[in-house]
């Protein structure tokens, strides 16, 4: 009868593994041994990732993809997404991971799990290095431009000194042409924003005051491929602790990277 049983439990194993999705495999095993590894990347979101000159795709993400399968010693192969189809691609294995510019939510969480950060992702004040600001209470009397209804707008309503001149503007160009014509001393954006605004302006200087509000990216992971979430754990910590993700930091975005929140 133990026998018996012994064969049937055994049986019943083979059949439920045969089941299986492969996500539920070892997916790090599966990459390594297949020798490719197929990355979600943005196609149309500067610097984080966008199609230059050529029509080949360059950014942040691109080249945190390009080094992550180089330490992984597989070949890259690159999956332009929307930020809309990203984990839909990810849940339906047309893709092993989401490098995206993708942002950490409880609702994202049910659908898939997330590395720890490795992309800054935040609101912040910035200006001309001439505007001396480095606490809230220095924003005092100072003009600082917004756009009309953003999380920036409602943030800094709360925290900044009651005599900032909040400058409300329709949308994010104007508010930009404001703090170039010299309209505002400040402007409260995104770092990605303000990259792609220093980018287009190379005879201008902008730097960062403060920090509103953190929303920092992660690499996105299917949920159960938990060995290849720790491998991608690994990778973003040598490589932050090694410099090369603070040199790509520089690189795209102008400036180091920051100090995420612990994940």
């Amino acid at each position: 009868m133990r026998h018996n049983l012994a064969g049937f439990a055994a049986g019943l194993a083979a059949l439920v593994a045969l089941s299986l999705p492969a996500s539920a495999e070892n997916a790090l095993d599966d990459i390594i041994e297949g020798g490719v590894i197929r990355i979600a990347v943005p196609q149309d979101y500067p610097p984080f990732g966008f199609a230059g000159a050529d029509g080949k795709l360059q950014g942040y993400d691109i080249d945190v993809a390009q080094l992550l399968a180089k330490d992984l010693g597989v070949q890259l192969e690159l999956v332009p997404v929307t930020s809309i189809n990203r984990i839909p691609y990810l849940q339906a294995n047309k893709v092993d991971l989401i490098i995206s510019s993708l942002g950490v939510s409880s609702e994202r969480a049910k659908a898939i799990a997330f590395s720890r950060a490795y992309a800054p992702f935040f609101s912040g004040v910035y200006g001309s290095p001439e505007v001396k600001v480095a606490s809230l209470a220095d924003l005092s009397a100072k003009t600082i431009g917004v756009t009309r209804g953003t999380l920036e707008d409602a943030e800094l309503s709360k925290l900044a000194p009651r005599n900032v001149v909040l400058m409300r503007f329709d949308d994010q160009a104007a508010m930009r042409s404001a703090l170039l014509a010299g309209q505002v001393q400040l402007i409260a954006d995104g770092n990605a924003a303000i990259a792609v605004l220093a980018a287009a302006h190379p005879d201008r200087k902008f730097e960062r005051k403060l920090v509103i509000r953190q929303s920092p990216a992660h690499i996105g992971i299917r949920r159960g491929d938990t060995e290849l979430r720790h491998w991608v754990d690994v990778f973003v910590y040598y490589e932050t602790l090694g410099g090369q993700l603070d040199q790509l930091s520089l690189k795209w975005f102008g400036e180091s990277l920051p100090a995420f929140p612990p994940f």
